[in-house]
């Protein structure tokens, strides 16, 4: 296994790393928590649960942001998990999709609400630009067949949400991403409701990007930003280059993938591919790997610190449904060759379900 010889220790120092799970309590019950993952020592803790919901109640697809001391919690869509104790199955109801806002201050560890979202959404871009919070598209009801082409801002030292000018298109499962001083909003199932506003005689809508340009107030279409007919599952950037970690269907294809502007195309990182017999620590020389039962991952979010970027990756345990192996696998964008580094993973007797893409918080004293 590529382990890590020693933990980093720069620009990890002052930087956590966010996630939200829900799982099953020792009672039964099942709760939305928000886990820290600390970079510098290969650490987890929890940290806290999102507040306002009952019991068995459970927030999903929503966007989890940082700015300044603060996690924002926007959008969702509210289920019900009802167990069945005879078979410890879980069942899942949709209630409905909510507009609320909440932010949990990492230092005083208090939530507050802020100013709601003036329509609910879920699978909707997010991302932070100049000190405000952008979102644009998703849907905003439970099993809505279109997406929204609505985008807002917020700030929060006015705590409002203000109306920006729509998209040309209405997307959801959309991937927002702000880069060159731009908010970008990337693939997503989509669909024109105004055919006029876009030129040539076939695009492909799912492929496209909106660029949002918050100096002039307007967005401009930009064909093929996504080769997929599938959505991307998280796009990021590091030092002005775009990265992603696969698509809504396969989050995981064991490379990374650039964005290369001038030839408006996504291309495999050199020495991105990687080498998963880690998952396999006891092998020996008279055990092949190949025969060993596969570990099947059960989430995965990425998350850029400097110049790498950091995949977060549950595994189930073959056999063993009630543990879950967390695996932190580390990528250096800048380094030739191999970039990749494996912390040592911790096997825990839970298993917790992904309910929204991670977020970095850089905690200054």
């Amino acid at each position: 296994m590529d382990s890590l010889l020693r933990l980093e220790t720069s620009s990890t120092d002052c930087c956590r790393i966010y996630v939200s799970f829900c799982a099953k309590d020792p009672n039964g019950n099942i709760s939305n928590f928000i886990d820290c993952y600390n970079p510098s020592n290969n650490s987890w803790h929890r940290i806290t649960f999102i507040p306002g919901l009952d019991e068995n109640q459970v927030l999903k697809d929503f966007a989890m942001v940082s700015l300044d001391d603060y996690i924002y919690i926007i959008g969702g869509r509210l289920c019900l998990k009802v167990l069945d104790r005879e078979t410890d199955n879980v069942k899942e109801i949709d209630r409905r999709v909510l507009p609320c806002v909440h932010r949990y201050n990492v230092r005083t560890d208090e939530w507050e609400v802020c100013a709601p979202l003036s329509i609910p959404r879920i699978n909707f871009a997010c991302t932070v630009c100049d000190h405000k919070i952008y979102v644009a598209g998703g849907q905003s009801a439970i099993g809505l067949p279109k997406g929204i082409s609505m985008a807002e801002v917020y700030d929060p030292a006015l705590d409002e949400w203000k109306s920006l000018v729509n998209m040309s298109i209405m997307r959801y499962k959309c991937v927002g991403v702000t880069w060159q001083g731009k908010i970008h909003v990337v693939g997503g199932f989509a669909h024109r409701g105004n055919v006029d506003r876009i030129q040539g005689p076939y695009v492909m809508t799912r492929s496209s990007a909106e660029v949002y340009d918050p100096q002039c107030d307007k967005w401009d279409f930009k064909e093929r930003m996504w080769e997929l007919d599938v959505p991307p599952y998280q796009i990021v950037d590091v030092n002005g280059r775009l990265y992603s970690s696969g698509d809504c269907f396969m989050p995981w294809k064991g490379h990374i993938e650039a964005y290369d502007e001038t030839l408006n195309m996504w291309n495999e990182v050199g020495g991105s591919n990687l080498n998963l017999n880690f998952l396999y620590p006891n092998s020996t020389p008279d055990v092949k790997e190949s025969s060993w039962p596969p570990m099947q991952m059960s989430y995965l979010t990425m998350a850029p610190i400097g110049n790498k970027l950091y995949f977060l990756v549950g595994y189930r345990i073959p056999g063993e449904a009630s543990r879950l192996r967390s695996q932190v696998h580390v990528f250096d964008t800048s380094a030739n060759g191999d970039g990749w580094r494996t912390f040592e993973p911790i096997d825990e007797e839970m298993e917790k379900e992904l309910c929204g893409r991670c977020c970095v918080l850089r905690q200054v004293s």
